[in-house]
């Protein structure tokens, strides 16, 4: 064998085993796969021309579906003709070629980088969700692994951030679909081997200008730092991306270490405070990190969750506090962390919404951010005498009393959503089902027993569904 079928052979057989981890893992999230088809993102570039010819020949010996997504982004005057070359290229292949135009409007607060990459894995997304594709490839090699170790170690990350990019993973926020998996089989191979493959196998691509401009963050590690790293350090992108490997290593371990942790803590939805306090502060920000990672939350940075850990977990046994992230809010009441969603409903300006029922069974309160239920019960109010009042659906003004059965004292709803256990900051968004002043019903309690029919007609109970329930 020459030097030359050696190289080749070498990225190949990199390449193969690594796609065949990735397949096994889609295989075991996604389990309802009949015909296995791969995506690969597509730029045209080196990296992702190298990517593309290595699929279609594993692809075309395993009868496996092959597409190729191309992002237009249009940030250089060359975006058509690369849109061209890389239709050109899959025409010539036989490969299903898709493209998009990625949407950076609204985005460029964060950077013309971030916006572009944030619009491609939309748009990517979009297209493997359109095609029902269950693994988006990426051509990220191991230069793209130490660069991003570097650089997430300039911006000061903890262990999951120099954990750098994982052979296989999921990416909601990105894609918009939880169950597509991006794969990445060239993290083993330098780009200096992927430059001589291209080269030994004649496969075109085309140069993005952009790439050489120092403004940007990452080309500036990989055209002004990382030279001067290998030059000092030969092969220092090999140990940085050993280093990513070993911090995957111990992320796993948070996890599960947090994963266990959880199962001490957690009380329904919330986590008691009284078992947290029980772990020392390493162990405490690591299940935080965890538990806001699994209700979707964005990872916080390490001093506000310093200051939201020292407010929630020293407050008085009493403190009914408020911490406000972008995502949520998060509380503290009666000893138990809760998690809500943000609200864009402002109880003090909503005004009472009159409406009849006609029999419906439910009808829709947009203001008041849910859907009211008419449902047969056993013990309710007469349908045929509901049908003929005015009724009115409204917050609380305060001073509101229910008694919600004849051997039971009549209480303020207040004294109800305490015996109930309702946080304060439900309390608030919670409505009522009124006629004339006399509540029929409070939200988050039960039906006022004043007007339950003692006739044998059809009997009617109200419940209430906030839009976050759905």
């Amino acid at each position: 064998m020459t030097d030359k079928q050696g190289r080749t052979a070498s990225v190949t057989d990199a390449f193969e085993r690594a796609l065949g981890e990735i397949r096994t893992r889609v295989c075991a999230s996604i389990s309802t796969i009949t015909r296995f088809s791969i995506a690969v993102g597509y730029s045209g570039g080196l990296d992702s021309s190298v990517l593309l010819h290595l699929v279609h020949q594993y692809a075309a010996a395993r009868n496996i579906d092959v597409f190729a997504f191309h992002i237009h982004h249009g940030l250089s005057a060359n975006a058509d003709d690369w849109l061209a070359h890389c239709e050109r290229q899959c025409a010539r292949l036989g490969i299903v070629f898709g493209s998009r135009r990625a949407d950076l409007g609204g985005r460029h607060e964060s950077g013309t980088e971030e916006a572009a990459r944030i619009g491609r894995y939309a748009a990517l997304g979009e297209l493997c969700r359109i095609h029902q594709i269950p693994v988006l490839l990426t051509a990220h090699h191991q230069d793209d692994q130490a660069e991003t170790v570097l650089l997430q170690l300039l911006r000061g990350s903890g262990v999951a951030g120099l954990s750098g990019m994982d052979i296989a993973n999921t990416a909601a926020d990105l894609l918009g679909d939880p169950h597509l998996i991006i794969g990445r089989p060239l993290l083993a191979l330098s780009r200096a081997a992927l430059q001589s493959f291209a080269d030994e196998a004649n496969i075109a691509h085309i140069d993005d200008e952009s790439n050489a401009d120092t403004r940007y963050a990452r080309n500036a590690v990989r055209h002004e730092v990382m030279p001067i790293l290998a030059k000092r350090f030969p092969g220092c992108q090999e140990r940085f991306a050993r280093s990513a490997k070993h911090a995957q290593s111990a992320q796993r371990l948070l996890e599960e270490l947090a994963a266990q942790d959880l199962q001490g803590c957690i009380d329904g939805a919330c986590l008691d405070i009284g078992q947290l306090k029980r772990l020392n502060l390493d162990r405490i920000d690591n299940l935080l990190r965890h538990w806001l990672g699994l209700r979707g939350v964005r990872m916080p940075s390490t001093s506000w969750l310093i200051e939201m850990r020292t407010q929630l977990l020293e407050a008085k046994a009493d403190a009914q506090i408020h911490v406000a992230h972008p995502d949520c809010d998060i509380r503290r009441y009666r000893d138990r962390l809760f998690l809500t969603p943000k609200s864009s409903i402002d109880p003090s300006s909503v005004p009472p919404s009159a409406f009849r029922w006609n029999g419906e069974a439910q009808l829709p309160f947009l203001s008041y951010g849910g859907i009211l239920h008419f449902e047969t019960a056993s013990q309710g109010i007469d349908a045929e005498w509901l049908r003929r009042q005015d009724l009115s659906l409204r917050f609380r003004y305060g001073g509101e009393r229910l008694k919600l059965a004849s051997n039971r004292s009549t209480r303020s709803l207040k004294h109800h959503y305490q015996a109930l256990n309702v946080p304060a900051w439900e309390r608030e968004r919670l409505p009522l089902v009124t006629l004339d002043d006399h509540v029929l019903f409070a939200a988050g309690i039960g039906m006022d027993c004043h007007h339950f029919s003692t006739s044998t007609g059809s009997r009617i109970c109200f419940r209430w569904q906030p839009d976050h329930e759905e």
